[in-house]
Formats: structure tokens, sequence, C-alpha cells
């Protein structure tokens, strides 16, 4: 349990939004996407949820970074992790893959757009 809030502390602390990225530059939205019901925190909580960590081998602190794009009717796509522990790596790509709730989708001149977030997660065994 203390691993696991632990885990949570971390990506309440270190939860990174990026800029949306075009073909020629990156380009910062007028609204940013954000998760519904409760924003980051009820998105951190899904994900703790979901999240098995006695799937996950090894010892010590593991981390990954976490991208995915929040597309423009708001869904999950693109999902993809580095780090250097694989079973750590997957668990982040499962936990995410089961939140089903749609995401508010960024806005530019008052039209959807895609839009990259980054999560850094981190845990200690």
């Amino acid at each position: 349990m203390k691993t696991l809030l632990l885990f949570f502390a971390l990506i309440l602390s270190s939860l990174a939004f990026a800029q949306t990225v075009s073909a020629d530059s990156a380009v910062v939205t007028e609204k940013t996407a954000h998760f519904p019901d409760g924003g980051a925190k009820n998105f951190r909580q899904l994900l703790a949820d979901n999240f098995r960590s006695k799937k996950v081998k090894g010892s010590g602190k593991v981390s990954c970074q976490l991208k995915f794009v929040v597309e423009t009717d708001g869904s999950i796509t693109n999902v993809t992790v580095t780090g250097s522990n694989e079973s750590f790596n997957k668990e982040a790509v499962r936990a995410i893959s089961l939140i089903k709730t749609k995401w508010e989708p960024a806005k530019m001149n008052g039209v959807p757009v895609r839009y990259w977030f980054k999560v850094p997660l981190s845990m200690i065994f």
C-alpha cells in the first residue's frame, strides 16, 4: 500500500502536459486537453486503481515515461512508454488502456485538436 501511495504521489507531482505537434513545429493550444470530473486528480486515481504493482518485477526505483495522444473526440491513442523495466512498462500501458472515460479535447481557435501528454511514472519497491 505504501508503494502504491508513493507511486501516485510521484505521478501527482510530475504530471506533465505537452504541446500539440504539427508537421512543421510545436504549436501551443488556446485550451489544453483535460480529464473530466475531477481533472488530473481523477485521472491519476483511475490509473492507480488499474495498476497492478504485483505484476512488476524488480527492486529499487523503477520508472518510465508514458506518452499518449488525446484525439479530437477525447479518446486516448498512440500510447507509448519508455523505461528500462519491461514489466513496469507493460503494466503502465495496460493500466491506461483500461481507462475508457473520454477527455475534453484541446482546442485551437475553437476547433478540437490532437494533444500529446507525457506522464512520468515512478515506483519504489
